[in-house]
């Protein structure tokens, strides 16, 4: 049984320490704990293969820019023939509070480009993804989409970092033990309500 985790962003400089950019984040760190190397060039963006927990997996950082994340997915899902039940999609999201990090299968794309090309790409939307929570930009009239596309405020840094090390670890949980078992063990908010 092969599976697939993709995490969404932008790529280049301009954007690696940026909002947007967590679901690379979240690749980063499973690949640096896990020995997997994300470097090669296929399926438009940059992939690597090896296991975690026992289970064969594949990493994607897509690099088509974001709002056309689908077109590299579907590639990736595509020529390895994997079902959608064993894709994971890592991505920021506006609605989670900074520093949360959800894990859930389904329910379309709540207004995130990423992965709305992805579903559209898919024509179906049942894989699982794990939110990272950025917030929403402060009541100044900020757009989101520029919002999510500056860097973290000093501030912000080590939540923002703890949460990638949340969902690194939630996505090696749905490897090894499935869905159910890692939106128990991190959909809660601790001192929060869920």
């Amino acid at each position: 049984m092969f599976f697939l985790i993709v995490g969404l962003g932008n790529p280049g400089k301009t954007y690696r320490h940026t909002r947007h950019n967590l679901g690379f984040w979240v690749v980063d760190r499973l690949a640096e704990c896990h020995g997997i190397t994300v470097g090669q060039k296929k399926f438009r963006g940059e992939f690597g293969s090896g296991a975690i927990g026992g289970k064969r997996v594949s990493l994607l950082k897509p690099l088509t820019y974001m709002n056309l994340s689908g077109a590299a997915v579907t590639a990736a899902v595509s020529y390895l023939k994997i079902p959608l039940e064993q894709v994971l999609i890592a991505h920021d999201d506006v609605d989670l509070e900074l520093g949360r990090v959800q894990v859930k299968s389904g329910g379309g794309h709540g207004g995130h480009r990423g992965l709305r090309s992805v579903i559209e790409n898919l024509n179906q939307d049942g894989f699982a993804r794990i939110r990272i929570g950025v917030n929403r930009p402060a009541g100044d009239g900020k757009e989101v989409s520029d919002y999510v596309l500056e860097p973290f405020g000093a501030a912000e840094l080590s939540t923002a970092g703890g949460a990638v090390g949340r969902a690194a670890e939630a996505a090696a949980t749905w490897l090894e033990d499935g869905l159910t078992t890692a939106m128990n063990r991190y959909n809660s908010w601790p001192g929060k309500e869920s």
